[in-house]
């Protein structure tokens, strides 16, 4: 029965873009999670070791790289592809039941985290490194001084 075949067809591609939609969506929420959580330590921190003006543009882009790091972990296409394109010529494509859901969206939150957890903690080195050598040229200015002679550059 032809039409039948072709039915199947159109509602696996059905699922398919609907676990990638849903999977997108899981994968924005989280990075929003992550943004929202950190949006006081990234302000303070390049506030604290970039001048005010740039502070605000930095933690912006920050924000974003989060996003795009996020989602560009957390959505794997390269994943999604064996529900579209069997795995032998034997074989058919994996089927998307309700168990490989929850495993997809399992994947799809600890992709996303684990991901923007990386790009956070080489932001957070860099950033320790840049408060180092920015509380080192303080302390040395302020040496360099004396005592009781304070004043502004």
């Amino acid at each position: 029965m032809p039409g039948s075949n072709e039915r199947a067809t159109w509602k696996g591609a059905v699922m398919f873009v609907t676990l990638l939609l849903v999977t997108l969506g899981v994968a924005v929420a989280c990075s929003f999670t992550v943004v929202k959580v950190f949006d006081r330590s990234i302000n303070t921190i390049l506030s604290r070791i970039v001048a005010d003006e740039v502070a605000s543009a930095w933690a912006r882009y920050l924000k974003f790289a989060i996003y795009v790091v996020g989602v560009s972990g957390g959505v794997r296409i390269w994943e999604l592809e064996k529900y579209i394109t069997p795995q032998d010529v034997e074989a058919d494509a994996i089927v998307l039941t309700g168990s490989r859901w929850t495993l997809e969206i399992y994947r799809t939150i600890i992709e996303t985290l684990q991901s923007v957890a990386w790009m956070l903690l080489i932001f957070f080195l860099f950033a320790l490194i840049a408060y180092v050598i920015a509380r080192g040229r303080e302390t040395a200015q302020s040496g360099r001084r004396g005592p009781g002679q304070g004043g502004s550059s």
